[in-house]
């Protein structure tokens, strides 16, 4: 089969790979019928070490079930299905408690020998603990919602969920990103009355602003800090999402959030330390986020996508089979599109 791999820095190919095949009788085979890039594959792509060698690749993918081991239950084959963006075997304690990214036996796609989710199928260990079967349709629109609750939309709901928004709050996004604007998505669905988003793309906050945001700020730095400040009487808000990772992010959050205030970070930290002195201690801000669980939350988010109460998909702007993938890592690492959809 044909599937995405990495060779080094600014190489990303679609190469011929053995095809998937089981190997334990907790495994399942999918048929990939939509896959993405995500931000985060922006990392390796653009600082891959020389040294490394060739590595598959993508980590959101949902797809048609063809084959099953002989100890799963809970899928059959024909059924569609997501797979979250890392895979979990459902049943141990952390899974239990919800938080699927530290599963005693989960790890990501792309790794240890497991298949990456941008290629024609994948073997899916675990499969009864990782995918969740959805309703079957034809409607590009609402497969690209849903293919949104593999990653980003459940991240933005993380975000928005672990920072405690509630209705009537203020909140600051940092980041027009995918997950930063799936973030505006979520805090307004969790009833947020005012999301200052802190973007300076047009295209990209004018989303934003249709998901939600009410106000948007394009100054980065002591400016963009000195303006959501006027916007909040002085006061910054009481929640601040980093959506972004850098440290410029980070200190912007530092910045902007009003004392008592919580900073989630969901942005895939780019440093190894930072700032955690006396303006976090003394004005007792609470810092959260991290890597999102996103298992745990689609069978919460799936009906409001299905009914189309919340339509994350319109973060897709770019849509390329498997032979532009490669043009489509080059469009979002130059930020000419937003999110790329991958139809095999």
């Amino acid at each position: 089969m044909r599937a995405t791999v990495l060779h080094g820095a600014g190489d990303v190919r679609v190469d011929d790979v053995p095809d998937p095949r089981i190997t334990a009788p907790t495994d399942a085979i999918v048929r990939v019928t939509a896959a993405c890039i995500c931000g985060t594959d922006l990392h390796p792509y653009g600082n891959m070490n020389p040294a490394e060698q060739p590595v598959r690749i993508g980590h959101e993918f949902m797809g048609t079930v063809e084959e099953i081991g002989s100890q799963v239950t809970t899928i059959k084959r024909g059924d569609l299905v997501v797979a979250p963006f890392v895979y979990s075997d459902g049943t141990c304690e952390f899974c239990q408690m919800g938080l699927q990214t530290s599963c005693d036996h989960g790890g990501f796609w792309g790794a240890q020998g497991v298949d990456g989710g941008q290629g024609e199928a994948v073997r899916v260990p675990w499969a009864d603990g990782t995918l969740v079967t959805l309703p079957r349709t034809e409607d590009p629109r609402l497969i690209q919602s849903l293919l949104t609750l593999s990653d980003v939309m459940g991240t933005g709901h993380h975000a928005a969920t672990t920072a405690g928004v509630r209705r009537g709050d203020t909140v600051t996004v940092i980041g027009d990103g995918a997950v930063g604007l799936l973030s505006v998505l979520a805090a307004r669905r969790l009833g947020a009355d005012r999301i200052i988003l802190m973007g300076r793309h047009g295209s990209r906050t004018s989303l934003g602003q249709e998901f939600g945001a009410t106000d948007v700020v394009a100054e980065r730095g002591e400016q963009g800090i000195e303006q959501v400040r006027d916007l909040t009487a002085g006061q910054g808000t009481r929640v601040v999402i980093d959506a972004v990772g850098f440290m410029s992010a980070y200190e912007q959050a530092i910045g902007v959030v009003r004392a008592g205030g919580v900073i989630s970070r969901v942005g895939l930290p780019q440093y190894e330390q930072a700032p955690l002195g006396v303006p976090t201690w003394f004005h007792n801000v609470t810092i959260t986020g991290g890597i999102a669980p996103t298992r745990a939350y689609i069978d919460e988010l799936l009906p409001e996508v299905l009914d189309g109460t919340i339509e994350p998909g319109k973060v897709f702007d770019r849509t390329v089979g498997l032979d532009g993938i490669p043009d489509g890592y080059r469009a979002m690492a130059q930020r000419e599109a937003l999110k790329v959809l991958v139809t095999p």
